[in-house]
């Protein structure tokens, strides 16, 4: 049921839950469709004109439909009680601690996600509005001690895999919603508010990457219009050495012909960015526009992309 509706792929650790639900309810929709869709063709043909042609004042005298409305109540019951709110309350009330989890400040504005990372010390500087210019969005001041550290990217998240993440989520100046559809997150950001959302990533973004490839044969000749955004995973070269398809560049159909001479049979792609931070809520005329991008990291590259960022704090 879950490939039948399309889900998208699964790179957090409470992403089955909310996928079964969602499996569940639509299994509970089929159900009542064909169910309701069946007796409703039975009774255009049962009591059609031509076989009743006198009308029946009295009505059904069964309460056959009042114990299936009863079995339906329950059903969505059981959906609700035993696996929507427990779910519910999981997410909003066992939050990790913030000392056992990657922390994040997200800002959102139109149209822009402001990413705010406490740096070394855990500690988030201050802010203040009357700072907030074009270059510092946030108006992080720099002087506060704990604000030397702090690392702030617009439209990136990267995080380590394997590990929690809490995010601190509010808004400048309208709601927006803050929406991972691989980590199964959204989240409105509402002006005023800081609202705490937290997941666990369990692939990186190459991982996924892999896991989201397609094969293309050579044979084939162009690119199918599914993969028009898609990058190749490998390096493709020709007998001489010399490149043809770099890792991470696009595959365009005049590569084709110099693929064929270089013997390979097929060239293996992914998408670009395939974990995404979306806008699910309508915010403005430039609400198209405001997409970020997560990183999902191996431990030692998170660490890594930390210190570039600390180093360049310093220059």
């Amino acid at each position: 049921m879950g490939e039948f509706l399309g889900l998208p792929f699964d790179a957090s650790a409470h992403g089955p839950l909310v996928d079964r639900i969602i499996i569940l309810v639509h299994w509970l929709m089929l159900v009542l469709f064909v169910g309701w869709g069946t007796y409703f063709v039975y009774v255009l043909v049962r009591f059609r004109r031509s076989r009743a042609a006198k009308a029946d004042y009295h009505g059904a005298r069964t309460h056959a439909s009042s114990y299936i409305e009863a079995v339906v109540v329950v059903i969505e019951a059981v959906l609700l009680i035993g696996f929507a709110i427990p779910l519910w309350s999981m997410r909003v009330n066992d939050i990790p601690p913030e000392t056992d989890a990657t922390v994040v400040r997200i800002v959102a504005e139109q149209f822009a996600w402001n990413v705010h990372y406490p740096g070394p010390d855990g500690v988030f500087g201050k802010s203040d509005i009357a700072l907030i210019t074009a270059e510092n969005p946030l108006g992080l001041d720099r002087n506060d001690p704990a604000a030397k550290d702090d690392i702030v990217t617009i439209n990136q998240l990267n995080l380590p895999v394997g590990k929690p993440v809490v995010i601190h989520l509010s808004s400048k100046d309208v709601i927006h919603s803050f929406n991972l559809p691989l980590f199964r997150v959204k989240q409105d950001a509402i002006p005023g508010q800081s609202i705490r959302v937290w997941f666990t990533p369990t692939a990186t973004t190459a991982e996924i990457q892999h896991a989201l490839a397609r094969a293309i044969p050579v044979a084939a000749g162009h690119v199918p219009d599914e993969c028009a955004t898609f990058v190749a995973l490998a390096d493709y070269a020709g007998k001489d050495g010399q490149t043809i398809l770099a890792k991470g560049s696009p595959l365009t159909d005049d590569l084709f012909p110099a693929l064929k001479e270089a013997g390979v049979n097929e060239v293996v792609l992914g998408p670009d960015t395939p974990t995404e931070i979306a806008c699910a809520q309508l915010c403005g005329l430039g609400h198209y526009r405001m997409r970020g991008f997560v990183t999902v990291q191996t431990a030692e590259e998170y660490k890594a992309w930390v210190a570039d960022q600390e180093a360049q704090l310093t220059q």
